[in-house]
């Protein structure tokens, strides 16, 4: 069994960052979050194994690189006993794609060596799962972890793919070559630095979750804007255009222009199912009321046309908690259409 562990000195996340951004997507990662990635022989959990795993946890206030990799397939079960004892003080993980593939991987290999899950009660954050809904908004083609780090600007990788370190790896049981070796950590280790720079993303989710603070509004042009602090700094900007509003943010603050007709502007409500859209007065009902009008007259509200209008006058301009409402109401509405 090969064990590594790395000081990481420099550019990592603070905790209370880690914190703060837990908390933006309404995760608690507790006093001991551990992150942590997987190689193995193959997609299968059964017909393959795990032959090496990466784990960041902070320890006297610094976080270090943990690595452990089996040197054969007989010391698969080593690995999984050493990672459950890793596992034994933290307080949840947090994975790419860890729902879909590492944990259920690692479940069923603890089942097949007949020992018990570490993850029974341990909450788990799964980094692509809370990702996934910011695709659009994001401008990405794909959200494999090598796109996100390509998006954030990080340098390009020096080590192999994870399908390439499966064939170094079966070299590497034979020869014990320490060149192949270094590229399998290696490659290791670039995702889990990768990982612990695509958590600042969280910061796009969050945008989802209400918490801007308005910052001033005024009308021009036909078109409301207004600018707002936002719930946690973005590490690049984005924006987005849809029908009747332009989105933009960069690091704190982000600005919404929203289209104004004779000075009215759209509110939108999240919980569509719940309305009717009528399309003769151009807004959305409650359902317990339309369902008093005929049929003909109304039409389940899609995400895009459940909104109501409202006066964008002085009252709505000089309120900030009036803006904050509307803010946390539309916002999420229009971030999340299509």
């Amino acid at each position: 069994m090969i064990v590594k562990k790395l000081a990481i000195s420099k550019g990592f996340l603070e905790f209370n960052s880690v914190k703060i951004l837990s908390n933006s997507v309404s995760f608690d990662c507790g006093p001991h979050p551990v992150f942590y990635d997987i190689e193995t022989t193959g997609l299968s959990r059964h017909s393959t194994f795990l032959y090496l795993i990466g784990a960041l946890t902070q320890e006297n206030h610094s976080w270090f690189l943990y690595q452990w990799m089996a040197e054969s397939h007989e010391e698969e079960k080593e690995l999984l006993n050493i990672f459950s004892d890793f596992l034994k003080n933290a307080s949840s993980t947090i994975q790419y794609n860890g729902t879909s593939f590492d944990q259920p991987y690692l479940e069923e290999r603890y089942k097949i060596h007949n020992l018990p899950s570490p993850f029974v009660s341990l909450p788990s954050l799964d980094l692509y799962q809370k990702l996934k809904s910011c695709k659009d908004l994001l401008k990405l083609k794909k959200m494999k972890q090598p796109d996100l780090e390509y998006f954030l600007g990080l340098p390009a990788r020096k080590h192999c793919s994870g399908g390439e370190c499966v064939r170094l790896y079966k070299s590497y049981k034979k020869n014990r070559d320490s060149v192949l070796r270094d590229i399998i950590m290696g490659h290791n280790e670039e995702d889990m630095l990768g990982l612990e720079k695509i958590f600042s993303m969280m910061a796009y989710p969050a945008l989802m979750t209400r918490g801007y603070e308005p910052l001033n509004a005024f009308l021009e042009n036909d078109r409301l804007i207004i600018k707002f602090k936002l719930p946690v700094p973005v590490p690049v900007p984005v924006s987005k255009k849809g029908d009747g509003f332009y989105f933009t943010c960069k690091e704190k603050e982000g600005a919404l222009e929203a289209e104004a007709a004779n000075n009215k502007v759209k509110q939108y409500y999240s919980n569509y199912k719940d309305y009717d859209y009528i399309p003769q007065e151009d807004t959305a009902m409650p359902k317990i009321l339309s369902r008093y009008m005929d049929k003909s007259l109304r039409k389940n509200a899609r995400p895009e046309t459940c909104y109501t209008w409202f006066l964008c006058d002085e009252s709505f301009l000089d309120d900030k908690d009036k803006q904050k409402q509307y803010l946390n109401h539309t916002l999420p509405c229009l971030l999340s259409q299509k």
